[in-house]
C-alpha cells in the first residue's frame, strides 16, 4: 500500500504532521508493507528566490496580526512540536522560496534518501538556526543525508533540474483537491488533511488496508473439492 504526502519545508504543521504520521504508522500492523512517498507543494511559489526574511513579520503581514500576536501563534505551534518530541524555534527563523529544496528532494528520492533529506531539512529550518534558503546549507544537509556533494551542487545550479517533477506534483495536488498541506493520500482511496493525531492516522491506515485487501467472501455450496487429504469421491 502506498501513502503519498504533499508538504512544504516551510510548513510547521507538515513538520509536526510527519512525526504524528510516523507514530501512527508504527502502531499499524502492516507497516512494513507501506511505501511512503513525499511530494512537493509550495506554500509561497510566487515569492522571488533570494527574498528571505524573518518569519514573525511575515506571519503578522500574512494574517493581519500584530507582531506580538504572530509570536503567540508561533509559540502555540512550538508547544505542539515539543509535545511530539520535536525541536522548534518560535522566533529567529527565516522564510523564503522553497523551490530549490523541493528539487533537491526529488534528487534524493531517486537516490533512495528522500526521507533522510526531508528530516534534516525540517530540523535545520525549525529546530536549528540554519537557513535552508542558503545554498551552502542545503549542500551540507544533502551530504549529511547521504547524497553526493557534486551532484547536489549541480542540481542546485541548474534551475531546470527536477523542476518538471516539482510542478507535476503540484498539478497532481490540485487535481486531488489539495489546497493546504500536509495532505496525505492513502492508496489513492483516502485523503487526510492536516497534522492529525497519531491515532487518526492508524485508523485511516487500517481502513485503507481493508479496502486494499478486502476479505474473501465465500459462497456456500455442495460441489466436490480437493484438499490436503485428497479429493472427495462424488456420491451417486
Amino acid at each position: 500500500m502506498r501513502v503519498e504526502i504533499w508538504s512544504d519545508i516551510a510548513c510547521p504543521w507538515c513538520y509536526i504532521g510527519k512525526a504524528r504520521f510516523e507514530k501512527g504508522l508504527a502502531d499499524f500492523a502492516h507497516r512494513d508493507d507501506v511505501e511512503v512517498v513525499h511530494r512537493s507543494f509550495e506554500l509561497d511559489p510566487n515569492r522571488p528566490k533570494g527574498d528571505v526574511g524573518p518569519v514573525i513579520p511575515m506571519l503578522a503581514e500574512k494574517y493581519g496580526r500584530t507582531l506580538e500576536e504572530a509570536r503567540r501563534m508561533e509559540a502555540n505551534v512550538a508547544s505542539n512540536a515539543h509535545a511530539e518530541g520535536l525541536g522548534y524555534l518560535a522566533d529567529g527563523r527565516d522564510h523564503g522560496n522553497t523551490f530549490d529544496i523541493h528539487r533537491l528532494l526529488h534528487l534524493a528520492k531517486e537516490r533512495g534518501r528522500q526521507n533522510e533529506l526531508l528530516d534534516l531539512a525540517y530540523r535545520a529550518n525549525f529546530a536549528e538556526e540554519r537557513s535552508v534558503f542558503d545554498a551552502e546549507v542545503l549542500v551540507e544537509i544533502a551530504v549529511a543525508a547521504g547524497l553526493d556533494e557534486a551532484e547536489a551542487r549541480t542540481v542546485l545550479a541548474d534551475q531546470d533540474a527536477y523542476a518538471d517533477a516539482v510542478r507535476a506534483d503540484e498539478r497532481e495536488a490540485a487535481e486531488l483537491g489539495a489546497n493546504a498541506v500536509p495532505f496525505f493520500v492513502l492508496d489513492r482511496t483516502y485523503g487526510i488533511s492536516g497534522g492529525q493525531p497519531a491515532e487518526v492516522f492508524t485508523r485511516a491506515l487500517e481502513q485503507a488496508w481493508q479496502a486494499h485487501t478486502p476479505a474473501l467472501k465465500t459462497i456456500e455450496g455442495d460441489a466436490e473439492a480437493c484438499g490436503p487429504e485428497g479429493c472427495e469421491v462424488p456420491r451417486r
